[in-house]
């Protein structure tokens, strides 16, 4: 009976988590099905030819929207909020090892803007820019928007690595007289390396695809996500589709990429953990 009763269980939960996946990458495969439409497809099915046409029409002149602007302005922007998700909560994590004046509190105000509405952020940064005269454009009052959602998340994971983190390590590279920066390149990045390449993962995919904050701080010029917004009101081919693929393409690449880069760090961080110990005996 309680053999039967389990069996039923196992199929339940099966059937759920097949659904759930279904709901959720459904929708992708179709759009990227529909992307390769024939020259003279629609944006339902069935499909009318097999083709890459709608791939081609993207680097084409457009006339409506600007894909190919919108797409490497988005890559541009996903780029340098990486980069300074990682700079900036690597520095913030390890000063954060320490207790300082106003530490809390400068903690909790890095990690209120995850609890603030982001529409309401990011019309306060538009105001901000439009009250100080300034013009908002992508690589300012955008790029301020996006790191106030990369950097918490960012932040918490760094107090997650310190925390975990062996400080006999740096003690050992200090007594053997390594100076502040060899500590930091030769022994503290090296085994957060890993976790660095993690968090800069998170800072490209939430500010590749982020719409909200880039509603009212970007300026003029939109990002992917608003272009896409934009057009889907007004494109009427699988022009969008194909849109559509190419930036999960790209999403999905840059995941591989990290996980290749995660994959190599582990390996070295193990191999240089075997020699130093045969060079122990």
């Amino acid at each position: 009976m309680f053999s039967k009763n389990r069996k039923t269980s196992f199929y339940i939960l099966a059937t759920f988590f097949c659904l759930f996946v279904f709901f959720l990458y459904g929708p992708m495969f179709a759009i990227i099905t529909l992307s390769f439409q024939g020259p003279n497809g629609g944006l339902t099915f069935p499909m009318n030819g097999f083709s890459t046409h709608w791939f081609s029409k993207l680097f084409q002149e457009q006339r409506v929207g600007d894909f190919q602007g919108s797409f490497s302005r988005s890559l541009t922007l996903a780029v340098i909020v990486m980069v300074a998700t990682v700079v900036i909560s690597l520095s913030a994590g390890m000063a954060f090892r320490k207790k300082f004046k106003f530490s809390n509190s400068l903690f909790y105000l890095t990690i209120s803007s995850l609890i603030i509405p982001s529409i309401l952020l990011t019309l306060g940064i538009g105001l901000l820019f439009d009250r100080l005269g300034l013009e908002g454009h992508w690589y300012t009052s955008g790029l301020g928007a996006h790191l106030t959602w990369t950097l918490p998340f960012g932040l918490l994971i760094m107090f997650a690595v310190f925390n975990r983190f062996d400080k006999s390590y740096e003690e050992a590279a200090r007594d053997l007289g390594a100076t502040n920066w060899q500590v930091l390149r030769f022994v503290l990045l090296p085994i957060i390396g890993p976790s660095l390449v993690g968090v800069g993962l998170f800072g490209f995919t939430l500010s590749f695809d982020e719409f909200a904050r880039s509603l009212l701080s970007v300026g003029s010029k939109n990002t992917l996500p608003l272009e896409i917004f934009g057009m889907t009101t007004t494109v009427t081919t699988p022009t969008l589709y194909a849109l559509g693929t190419l930036t999960t393409f790209v999403s999905f690449s840059i995941i591989a990429i990290c996980f290749g880069v995660i994959v190599i760090l582990e390996k070295r961080k193990k191999k240089f953990g075997d020699d130093s110990g045969k060079g122990l005996i």
